[in-house]
């Protein structure tokens, strides 16, 4: 008995350590419920515009399936790998890669007219999905699907809509960052960049 007494720390452990995880940032327009219990999401269709996130984490190893549920469809979306996921419950497509998060002083303020035309055919082949892949490390996410972004489930990611630029190394290491936009802010990042080229 005082054997199984003292293993069983151990046991406990190991099933923790072998449960997995899964972190899942949900993407949303206007109001949504999240029933994690019923594996269910929610979208109310009630008009509302505004831009929101979720997070949820799932403390197991097994494939998990989310329903979506909207006023004119249905659809399930798979979590079989434990990892980070952007989930897209929103009507527009979204957008993301990593990115280098220097701090400000060390960012380049002076972009040639070479980097500008560069930048400007990289974003368009993202929004229009060509070269997209993991290995890449962008992703091209359509309404009502998923996408794994990294196997480290504390990676910082910032979604739509928001104005962060830069964050701080911890324990000198860089943070590991992805950047998620709509495919509608990518089109306005392209227009004012092309207010810079010279014909």
């Amino acid at each position: 008995m005082k054997k199984l007494t003292a293993t069983l720390p151990l046991l406990i452990l190991l099933v923790a350590c072998n449960s997995g995880h899964k972190r899942i940032i949900a993407y949303t327009k206007g109001d949504v419920d999240i029933n994690k219990a019923a594996n269910v999401v929610t979208v109310m269709g009630n008009g509302t515009t505004t831009h929101a996130e979720q997070t949820i984490d799932y403390y197991s190893g097994d494939k998990v399936t989310l329903t979506i549920k909207t006023p004119s469809l249905e659809s399930k979306v798979d979590f079989a790998d434990n990892g980070l996921y952007v989930l897209n419950v929103k009507n527009d497509t979204i957008v993301g890669s990593y990115q280098n998060y220097s701090a400000p002083a060390a960012t380049q303020k002076v972009f040639t007219q070479e980097m500008l035309k560069h930048s400007v055919d990289s974003l368009q082949q993202l929004i229009t999905n060509q070269n997209v892949n993991a290995s890449n490390k962008n992703f091209f996410v359509l309404p009502y699907h998923a996408v794994k972004i990294s196997n480290n489930i504390d990676a910082t990611v910032v979604g739509p809509f928001h104005q962060m630029t830069s964050i701080e190394k911890e324990e000198g290491k860089e943070p590991e960052v992805y950047r998620f936009y709509t495919v509608r802010e990518i089109r306005d990042i392209i227009a004012e960049v092309q207010t810079h080229i010279r014909p």
